[in-house]
């Protein structure tokens, strides 16, 4: 493959527009079988094997949480094999043939539920094991030279995510409820394989990075050898903040140990991934409530009046609002909000934001819950009453999800960013897990879960604001002396 020369001028490389297209047809792909897997759930695949409808809700809810959670746990699989054995090219090539077959199986077992799980699967494995390799190869398309346009490709990136979910929750509910299983799952099939075949048009265009092989000063070797060696952590050197790397204080620290098989680079990058893991440890409780949105608030929109203006609407339709908002939000905010917040004296700094967005994502699941109590009194309410807690939930989408993943990735030295995003896809993996064996058990149901959830976001909030007041932000691409706490 050709390593095309890099330019200097504003002009994107002619690979990017490969890429981009890559990306919109798997993502319409994606979120078009994602989006309508509740709903198959519970009226077709399960109806005759779950009688009872709580059950067969539970069970439903619990199967699309364990899906989720599964695409993101692969990037794992994906991210280690790239950078160890194949480079990102043949990753994303070799698991996209898995990805369309898994599609397929979606739409040929309809009513085989080992068929369709064994899809999933595929599916699961495809679009997780390609996660991190497609972002990072746009990054890899660039040089010194033209470094500038990458803020702009990944914003193409981002809005190309929205517009294929908007898209994808618009069309392929309908198509479900006219057409039936096997077109409304084909059809992102069909889209997974043209995505694939744009990018294999392109690949005598990309910059192809060589895999790296193993590290032997990688993360979990560093941690291994400070365990091994913990007993003499205390004859280790003084941990001395590392150049600002954020420690709090003198002495030393259980990594230290370490030091005697690995260089200090090494001890203090491992150093920072455990500080931002103990910050990630309440995100969870944010994609607990987020990814519901495509299963417990589907079904609540199943008992919801479905008119709007003559126009019937889908319950899983109901979901084009996150993304739509996203697009208008997230320009809102960057240009108006937070400059406001910062002329006023509060600048909303990343920690705050996303502290912020898990109380604000707290009070979307009050909203939710007592639209179900309404509904269970015996009220009968417009699908529209769903637009409030949507807006709330996507407000603490953006103060949590978009902030929170590049605070991370500022935060983590260069050779561990790739360790960093797979410990922020993991909280999804966890919190994915936790919905799904709930679910499963149907420890609450009705309007109970709204507001147990919320509970639970709001607990999540106060300990993401005690961790984040003595956490010390480092800016590893612009040190400075003396970094402001967030």
């Amino acid at each position: 493959m050709a390593t095309p020369s890099a330019t200097a001028d504003d002009k994107l490389p002619r690979q990017i527009p490969y890429i981009i297209g890559t990306e919109a047809c798997e993502r319409f792909s994606f979120y078009g079988m994602r989006n309508i897997l509740t709903v198959f759930l519970i009226e077709y695949l399960l109806l005759h094997h779950n009688p009872d409808p709580a059950a067969r809700e539970g069970a439903a809810k619990g199967i699309f949480h364990l899906f989720v959670s599964g695409v993101y746990f692969f990037p794992l699989l994906g991210g280690f094999l790239a950078d160890r054995f194949f480079g990102k090219y043949r990753v994303i090539f070799w698991l996209s043939l898995f990805y369309v077959l898994g599609h397929a199986f979606l739409a040929v077992f309809e009513n085989n539920r080992e068929g369709f799980y064994a899809g999933l699967f595929l599916i699961a494995l495809g679009s997780g094991g390609i996660k991190p390799c497609v972002s990072a190869m746009v990054g890899d398309q660039f040089t010194a030279e033209n470094k500038h346009l990458v803020k702009k490709v990944f914003a193409m990136f981002y809005w190309t995510i929205n517009f294929g979910s908007f898209f994808a929750s618009l069309l392929m509910p309908k198509t479900l409820k006219l057409y039936g299983p096997s077109v409304a799952f084909g059809i992102p099939g069909v889209l997974m394989a043209i995505s694939l075949l744009i990018f294999w048009l392109g690949r005598k265009h990309y910059v192809v990075i060589p895999p790296t092989g193993p590290n032997p000063h990688s993360f979990l070797r560093v941690i291994a050898s400070a365990f091994k060696d913990r007993g003499s952590a205390g004859a280790g050197s003084a941990d001395p903040g590392a150049a600002g790397a954020g420690a709090a204080g003198a002495g030393t620290h259980w990594l230290d140990a370490a030091r005697k098989v690995h260089p200090e680079r090494a001890v203090e990058g491992a150093k920072a991934v455990i500080r931002l893991l103990a910050l990630f440890a309440p995100i969870p409780f944010f994609w607990m409530l987020f990814d519901q949105k495509a299963s417990t608030w589907v079904v609540q929109a199943k008992k919801m009046d479905p008119m709007v203006w003559g126009f019937k609407f889908e319950p899983s339709q109901m979901q084009l609002v996150n993304p739509a908002l996203v697009m208008l939000l997230i320009p809102f905010t960057a240009g108006v909000v937070y400059p406001l917040f910062k002329r006023l004296g509060y600048e909303l700094t990343p920690l705050r934001r996303m502290t912020i967005g898990m109380a604000v994502g707290a009070f979307s699941y009050i909203i939710a819950g007592s639209l179900e109590v309404s509904i269970e009194g015996g009220a009968t309410l417009s699908i529209l009453w769903q637009i409030a807690p949507y807006i709330v939930l996507t407000i603490a989408e953006i103060l949590i999800s978009t902030t929170g993943l590049e605070f991370a990735y500022s935060q983590a030295p260069h050779e561990l960013k790739g360790t960093v995003m797979s410990f922020w896809n993991l909280t999804v993996t966890a919190a994915n897990l936790a919905v799904a064996v709930a679910s499963y058990l149907n420890v609450f149901r009705g309007s109970a879960q709204f507001f147990f959830y919320s509970v639970m976001a709001f607990v999540a909030a106060v300990v993401l604001g005690l961790i984040a007041r003595r956490y010390t932000v480092v800016d590893y691409y612009q040190p400075k002396a003396a970094p402001p706490r967030g």
